[in-house]
């Protein structure tokens, strides 16, 4: 029986053993484990070249064809090195990933403006957000505005204090309700 006992555990202290090997040899190489989320929100580049931008400012390199997702385009030209985005086209990442579904298809454009996160929907009126700080918020402030019966033409809706909406402008009809 005790032959059968050191027979079944020899192979499995020598696996433990081989482990505390290789990271002493290895100086403490770990690999960290990371969740990557896969839901696109915008692109990078254009044409073959273009790649998806996940909602948490990951480079989708996997995904080939983001044309067909009919997503806003960043102004970066190639994606960066590190594989992540950062900086100013992250905080776009994020107002767009906190679009409302309902208002997605009207979503044309995104840049970084003097005001911080500018969205630009189809019919060409633009969202100024400010940063991403709060984004669903602001979009539920924005989409407000635009759903307002008394409202029929403007050019921007201010929601960088989302209490307190502004607007301005008439040159711009509102988008058709979905």
């Amino acid at each position: 029986m005790r032959r059968w006992l050191v027979r079944a555990w020899v192979p499995i202290i020598l696996a433990i053993a081989a482990g505390f090997l290789a990271q002493r040899l290895f100086g403490g190489t770990t690999v960290d484990a990371r969740l990557v989320s896969s839901v696109p929100v915008a692109t990078i580049g254009s044409g073959s070249e273009a790649v998806a931008v996940a909602d948490d400012g990951t480079v989708l390199a996997w995904l080939t064809s983001p044309e067909d997702l009919r997503l806003p385009r960043l102004a970066l030209e190639t994606p960066p090195q590190s594989g992540r985005l950062a900086g100013p086209s992250l905080e776009q990442v994020k107002v767009l990933a906190a679009t409302p579904a309902e208002l997605r298809p009207y979503v044309e454009g995104v840049g970084y403006g003097e005001s911080g996160v500018d969205v630009e929907l189809a019919t060409g009126i633009e969202l100024r957000f400010g940063g991403s700080d709060q984004a669903a918020r602001k979009w539920r402030s924005a989409a407000a505005v635009l759903a307002d019966p008394s409202v029929t033409a403007l050019d921007y809706v201010d929601v960088r204090a989302p209490g307190h909406p502004a607007t301005g402008g008439s040159g711009h009809t509102l988008p058709p309700l979905p």
